[in-house]
């Protein structure tokens, strides 16, 4: 920080950049101007500054990505992308610009008052985006069931026999189902061609995730976190996604606090008072985390699906996992019959989840940091 010159603030757009500049022993902040978003301007604007060793420069997180952050790094400069909804804000600024937006991003970088957020690599987003366009085609799949269903309630119709719903026996009666109007035969074989479609992308890109986990740099940890009740591969792969490495958090709180699952307060005095969570964090992972969550309702057990992720692990990472689905069935029933509703209780149970998550990930490096040694001692030994 010491060799740190100038310090940059940049106000990021599709198409422009707003820049402020705020030396690093005293001085106002002061504006450059408004730039192109584009690699080249973006490059001649650094040499412009000075020498990028001496830069520190940071922007928003937003729709934008990382690029503007990849590219100042292979330049020289040090950049930060900052976490939006911890930016300090004086209750009485009531004007909001995009020049005033830079100068202040340029002030609170050099007075080290900004949270930077996590910036995967290339490959690493590569997979995050593959996981939620999964996620996305597992919702569209729903909509589409939805849909379906409405109109069969609309009109009347539904099987003589029971059978599952959406099941072989379930499709088959709805391919052959023959509807009085034929403007409403039009209307079900579209919705059946639909639900087809979003079926048949569900499954692909299903298969996709398992491959890319497999070959991923984590994926040893999807397949640890897989052990747990009710976390199979594609949940565990979607939370290593949106998480990264789960030791960069030195302890659960901090995870929590990423995930914004800790409740809201606001006490001063003798007065304490919590509310709900703060849901300041990463939203697709925190809903994928609450969704595991409500299979603990059930009591432990073991299914074949579920020996089958577990075969060939350690039994330290089984015993977290067995530990995990026996307290936080307990949990999640304590919390019913004290009288908090359904999802209050799952939101803890979550909550607890993703700590047993971190539990598993800090047990996965010490047995991989213990084979490593004892790998090195035998190459020694030799």
């Amino acid at each position: 920080m010491s060799e740190v010159t100038k310090f940059v603030g940049l106000d990021v757009h599709k198409e422009t950049i707003v820049v402020a500049v705020a030396e690093r022993i005293g001085g106002e902040a002061r504006t450059v101007g408004t730039f192109k978003n584009e690699p080249r301007v973006v490059a001649k604007l650094v040499k412009q500054l000075g020498r990028a060793e001496e830069l520190h420069c940071c922007y928003e997180a937003g729709p934008t990505g990382y690029g503007l952050h990849r590219q100042l790094s292979r330049l020289g400069a040090t950049c930060w992308v900052i976490v939006p909804t911890l930016i300090p804000t004086r209750p009485g600024d009531k004007v909001k610009t995009d020049r005033r937006d830079a100068l202040k991003l340029a002030r609170l970088l050099r007075s080290g008052e900004l949270t930077a957020c996590w910036v995967p690599t290339e490959a690493y987003e590569a997979f995050r985006n593959l996981t939620r366009e999964r996620s996305a085609a597992s919702q569209d799949q729903r909509r589409a069931r939805q849909r379906l269903g409405q109109l069969l309630l609309r009109l009347g119709v539904a099987p003589a026999a029971r059978m599952t719903r959406w099941g072989p026996r379930h499709r088959a009666w709805l391919q052959g189902l023959r509807l009085e109007q034929p403007m409403n035969q039009v209307t079900l074989r579209s919705q059946l061609r639909a639900l087809d479609q979003a079926t048949e992308r569900l499954a692909g890109l299903t298969e996709a995730v398992a491959a890319a986990a497999a070959a991923s740099e984590f994926g040893s940890l999807i397949k640890a976190l897989a052990c747990v009740y009710g976390v199979g591969l594609v949940t565990a792969a979607t939370e290593v996604a949106e998480i990264g490495d789960f030791r960069r958090f030195a302890r659960p709180r901090s995870l929590f606090n990423y995930l914004g699952m800790t409740p809201r307060e606001d006490s001063s005095g003798p007065r304490v008072r919590r509310g709900s969570i703060t849901k300041a964090g990463n939203r697709h992972a925190r809903w994928v985390l609450i969704e595991a969550a409500w299979h603990f309702t059930h009591p432990p057990k073991v299914s074949a699906e579920l020996a089958k992720r577990r075969a060939g692990q350690d039994p330290a990472i089984i015993a977290i996992a067995d530990r995990a689905h026996a307290r936080l069935y307990r949990r999640y029933w304590r919390l019913i019959k004290r009288g908090k509703l359904s999802q209050q209780a799952v939101v803890a149970v979550a909550r607890e989840l993703a700590g047993f998550m971190w539990a598993i990930a800090r047990e996965l490096a010490r047995l991989e940091a213990e084979r490593t040694m004892a790998a090195a001692a035998e190459v020694a030994v030799a």
